[in-house]
């Protein structure tokens, strides 16, 4: 599917960043589709197709371009805050949903027909689920053959190629050269070690990086998570085995580098899907915060506090675990608990980072958990207890693919669980945008011009205007009370102290 090319017309004769993966250039006269932070002589508009989608690209005929790598873009923003039933199924894609499982199955999960699913991804992203599918395999394979020092066999793998064969095929189609051709042209760029898969993911800017990490630092689960200046690490688990990353941002190359260490390099893309999830790479940044200034009260804070992201979570339920945890309490008292709980209950790791010693446990373990004389109030335990039941009876999902109004409406079955503990879980392990917590006492504070308290009615007509972004006017109306009005209120009662 193409677009007009009068719209993105500045943003690629500039290659500005910010627009990188929202589009992408089909060049008539190469043959060729590259990124629009392309380096190469920018092609006249005569001898161009833009598409918007990588996907939508290869299924023109266009192949990758080499310089400017397509498979290194922050990725494909066409179906942001449009279908929910296309954003699922694009994260079930991610996942490697169409590796083991036909399209017809994808449409299945999602509930809707099969052709209805390809009118779906026609509209949106301008091709085919399986076309997508294929590109997501070509451009991961592409990228860890460039920045690792993975054997050939095992990338195969890991991006969901059904064979060796397969693998070379695809690629002699696509780059007229086999992997270990292509391999032995990238080793100047390989970052790879011994001790992990090192491999970067990039962002559009504009990105407030150092917001996101004191978000995840000030929730932090000891012995789970350990959060510096610039990096971000933890213990991660799937399938029963354990390993972990660590993150490090690279503000100046907008960029995320990730090290991951993992016993079975198949799940490498699921563990990459999770980490670009937590740090909201996919983000269009820009388009959110045009969107949001239309709100009068709003346009002032996204001028102060640009580029604010949702922060995600490795694991749903451990999020569930860790929101349960803080009602009524402290952030820094639910850190703790969480930590007791991980400590008591999470098997022990043996870890190359210091801090990290423990990979939280998972819902059949708490289900049958006591979780006795850990100051854990016996409410607590039983909502835990209960959310670990259900997702180990396959009654609760608490991910991605997760619709939010029936999410919501099962997890507030559980008692002591209430609408803005299902909202704030919806909003970090869902990813969902529109997700909205609209009874948070901060966020009722933070919403009133006059400085008092909205009630929560009066709050969700006033957001009514943020759709399908609410979860970002979360991000910076919490933003706006931390860094303006608790100070004010803090040098208020100061004052009135020493009076």
């Amino acid at each position: 599917m193409q677009l007009e090319s009068r719209e993105y017309e500045d943003a690629r004769q500039s290659r500005d960043p910010r627009f990188d993966g929202c589009f992408f250039i089909g060049v008539l006269t190469t043959g060729i589709y590259c990124r629009s932070v392309c380096s190469a002589k920018v092609p006249k508009l005569e001898n161009i197709q833009l598409y918007k989608s990588a996907a939508s690209a290869a299924s023109a005929g266009f192949r990758p371009c080499l310089r400017c790598c397509p498979e290194s873009s922050p990725g494909t923003t066409a179906w942001s805050g449009s279908s929910w039933k296309v954003s699922r199924a694009l994260q079930l894609i991610d996942q490697g949903y169409l590796d083991t499982n036909s399209a017809h199955d994808l449409a299945l999960q999602i509930e809707v027909g099969s052709r209805q699913l390809s009118r779906l991804f026609q509209k949106h992203l301008g091709a085919s689920p399986i076309n997508f599918a294929q590109t997501r395999r070509l451009h991961l394979a592409k990228k860890l053959i460039d920045e690792t020092l993975m054997p050939l066999a095992e990338i195969c793998f890991a991006a969901g190629f059904g064979s060796v064969r397969r693998f070379n095929a695809v690629f002699n189609d696509t780059y007229g050269r086999s992997p270990k051709e292509l391999r032995g042209k990238s080793r100047k760029y390989i970052t790879g070690s011994a001790s992990g898969i090192n491999i970067t993911l990039a962002y559009r800017p504009p990105y407030d990086w150092k917001s996101l990490l004191g978000f995840l630092a000030y929730r932090a689960i000891p012995g789970v998570e350990l959060v510096s200046d610039d990096s971000y690490a933890r213990s991660i688990s799937l399938e029963g085995m354990s390993g972990y990353f660590i993150a490090r941002f690279l503000p100046e190359k907008n960029q995320l580098a990730a090290t991951i260490q993992f016993p079975d390099t198949k799940y490498l893309y699921q563990i990459i899907d999770r980490i670009r999830s937590i740090f909201d790479l996919r983000a269009d940044s820009a388009q959110i915060d045009k969107f949001l200034k239309k709100d009068k009260m709003l346009r002032p804070l996204l001028r102060k506090y640009p580029g604010l992201r949702v922060p995600g979570s490795w694991d749903g339920f451990e999020v569930s675990v860790r929101a349960v945890l803080g009602q009524q309490v402290t952030v820094k008292a639910a850190s703790t608990l969480a930590s007791r709980i991980a400590q008591r209950y999470g098997s022990e790791f043996d870890c190359e980072i210091d801090g990290i010693n423990r990979v939280f446990p998972e819902p059949a373990v708490l289900a049958r958990a006591k979780m006795n004389n850990m100051g854990i109030v016996s409410q607590r335990i039983a909502a835990i207890k209960s959310i670990a039941e259900l997702i180990e009876g396959n009654e609760l999902i608490i991910n991605c693919t997760a619709d939010t109004a029936e999410f919501v409406e099962k997890i507030c079955q559980v008692k002591g669980i209430g609408e803005w503990t299902a909202q704030y879980i919806a909003m970090r392990a869902l990813s969902d945008p529109n997700a909205f917590p609209y009874s948070d006492l901060i966020l009722l504070r933070a919403a009133d011009p006059s400085g008092k308290s909205l009630t929560p009615k009066q709050l969700l007509k006033l957001a009514e205007g943020w759709r399908p972004w609410r979860a970002y006017a979360v991000i910076l109306l919490w933003k706006h009370y931390q860094m303006t009005l608790i100070p004010n209120s803090k040098a208020r009662g100061a004052d009135k102290n020493k009076k």
